[in-house]
């Protein structure tokens, strides 16, 4: 029994010892040595990272390398805008290059339609314009046994307002194209817009010579105190009408070019007054620069004085006659007896003449001082009331003959 018992207690420890090897042995937990091993690497790890050439700039790892991702991506962002906007320039793509072509085509209809609507308008303001000037009725007749154009301005209607006030002062300026060396004027018509003429001028002109003339009528609106505003003119060459019949009709006015203002010369004038004696002593001094009269380009000048009271001629004089001078020297005085109490309303009339042999003597310029003057005129007749019994000089420059008529004519404000 005792052996028997034996063998099953070797029997069991045996198939106890297999299970044991079977069994995985137990996992044991980590003892303080290898937690002091573990922290001893890591310490080495920072160590060897501290000694790295980015330890000077003190900045860490992590710094360095977002720094680089950034700066790779700017330089990717510039590559590509390079390549966008310098390489592929050309290469536009077909839909884009038409689109834009749309564009252009369009602006440039566009701007075509408001060209063509600006001329249209443009044109309909000079037509209005046109329309708006007036327009003159005229008679022209001509007489083969004189020789003479006959001229008639009868009456205008609706011209154009160039006054403040909504009016005008018309008269009616008639000359020959080219000679232009005998011209007239109507009396001025004091504001009104359809004014009544009723005058006649004549022209003497050979009818073998009027073919290559031209009539002209210009309407200007008077202005004491400047220059004469142009309303409108007509001008008709005379090769394109019959003459054989009188001409009765009426024509539009047209817009026309200011004409220039020709230079006809200076002349100097000395005045000197006495109020006690009434005595007016009027001195011709010289002249400059006057207009060319002969056919040498000189003239052979000569001065009228002639003195007004009230609109009313009283005494004329005249110098003597300068030969073949533009410039010429006088120093001829000539003496007035006028009360002081008619001095206010005296006009001096100064006309400088070109002095003719053969036939009548031409105008070369105008020029008048005192009464219902403008400018150097009653500058130069006030100065000399204020000094009285002193001469009193002043340059005076000529103006047209028929300019200076038709400001003696028109009322005085």
């Amino acid at each position: 029994m005792r052996l028997v018992s034996a063998a099953m207690t070797r029997v069991r420890r045996a198939a106890e010892e297999e299970e044991r090897e079977k069994e995985p042995p137990p996992v044991q937990p980590p003892s303080h040595h290898s937690n002091h091993q573990l922290n001893s690497m890591k310490n080495k790890f920072f160590n060897e990272l501290t000694h790295l050439p980015n330890h000077k700039l003190g900045l860490p790892m992590w710094a360095i390398g977002a720094i680089t991702v950034v700066v790779l991506a700017l330089i990717a962002c510039m590559g590509f805008c390079i390549y966008k906007k310098c390489i592929n320039k050309t290469k536009k793509p077909k839909k884009a290059r038409e689109r834009k072509a749309g564009r252009g085509r369009r602006k440039k209809e566009k701007e075509g339609e408001e060209g063509e609507e600006k001329k249209d308008g443009d044109e309909g303001k000079e037509e209005e314009e046109k329309e708006n000037l007036g327009r003159l009725e005229y008679t022209l007749d001509y007489n083969f046994t004189e020789n003479q154009l006959i001229v008639g301005i009868l009456q205008a209607q609706d011209l154009a307002a160039m006054d403040m006030g909504g009016t005008s002062d018309p008269y009616v300026k008639v000359y020959m194209l080219p000679d232009k060396k005998k011209k007239f004027e109507t009396k001025v018509q004091r504001k009104n817009l359809c004014p009544v003429f009723n005058e006649t001028f004549i022209f003497k002109i050979p009818y073998t010579e009027l073919g290559g003339q031209t009539l002209v009528m210009h309407v200007f609106d008077f202005d004491r105190f400047g220059k004469h505003d142009l309303i409108g003119e007509i001008k008709i060459p005379m090769n394109s009408i019959d003459l054989g019949q009188p001409i009765h009709e009426w024509r539009d006015l047209i817009g026309g070019e200011k004409e220039e203002q020709e230079k006809l010369g200076d002349v100097c004038i000395s005045l000197r007054y006495v109020p006690t004696a009434g005595k007016l002593t009027v001195n011709i001094m010289e002249a400059k620069n006057l207009k060319k009269m002969d056919v040498g380009g000189l003239s052979d000048p000569f001065v009228k004085v002639v003195l007004q009271h009230n609109g009313k001629r009283l005494k004329k004089k005249k110098t003597s006659v300068k030969q073949n001078t533009l410039n010429p020297y006088f120093n001829e005085s000539f003496s007035f007896e006028i009360p002081f109490s008619q001095i206010q309303k005296v006009q001096v009339l100064i006309t400088v003449y070109d002095y003719d042999k053969l036939g009548s003597n031409d105008p070369i310029g105008k020029c008048w001082i005192g009464y219902g003057a403008s400018g150097v005129g009653v500058r130069h007749w006030s100065d000399m009331l204020a000094n009285p019994r002193r001469p009193v000089a002043q340059w005076h420059t000529l103006l047209p003959e028929e300019e200076v008529d038709a400001a003696l004519k028109a009322p005085i404000r």
